[in-house]
């Protein structure tokens, strides 16, 4: 909530953060109130500054409603607020802005490796197949090279996929 002395230029407001979402309230100047809410998955950034008599909150979001449409962003601004609720509030943003970032990394390449195509890298024979196990591995380091090579996968992940094609051998 507001620090009463800053209420004193603006009306009061209230933030919380859930588990779905981050809601704000404004009180309106006779009796109207104002909310206003932030899906997890459309943060985009949070930002605190912390001053002597209080914090300010600052949340940069989406405003379309799909994850895969990059729609214009909304930026609200929270000041005032109590310096450990406010700090609190951070972390759960910070938090979930981690884990929804991660998410569209994961979702983006799974979707670069829908685009070219599907190329699995992995034990592809079914079984009861015989094939020569070191030109198999061969092959398998090929696929990996060239998923390398095109961006689809990371170094470290090239590293991880090499080094389980040579201890299958």
């Amino acid at each position: 909530m507001q620090r009463r002395m800053f209420a004193l230029s603006h009306r009061r407001m209230l933030v919380a953060a859930t588990s779905g979402r981050f809601i704000a309230i404004r009180r309106g100047l006779f009796k109207d109130f104002y909310p206003e809410d932030v899906r997890w998955q459309d943060l985009r950034d949070v930002r605190l500054q912390v001053g002597v008599f209080g914090a300010s909150l600052t949340i940069s979001a989406l405003n379309s409603p799909d994850l895969a449409v990059a729609g214009n962003s909304r930026v609200l601004d929270f000041k005032g607020l109590r310096k450990q609720e406010a700090e609190q509030v951070y972390r759960l943003c910070q938090a979930n802005e981690q884990a929804w970032r991660e998410k569209r990394r994961l979702r983006e390449l799974e979707e670069l490796r829908a685009k070219s195509g599907g190329i699995q890298v992995g034990d592809l024979r079914g079984p009861g197949t015989a094939v020569d196990g070191a030109s198999d591995a061969a092959t398998r380091l090929q696929q990996a090279k060239e998923m390398f090579e095109k961006g689809l996968i990371k170094d470290s992940e090239y590293e991880t996929i090499k080094a389980r094609i040579i201890e299958s051998l």
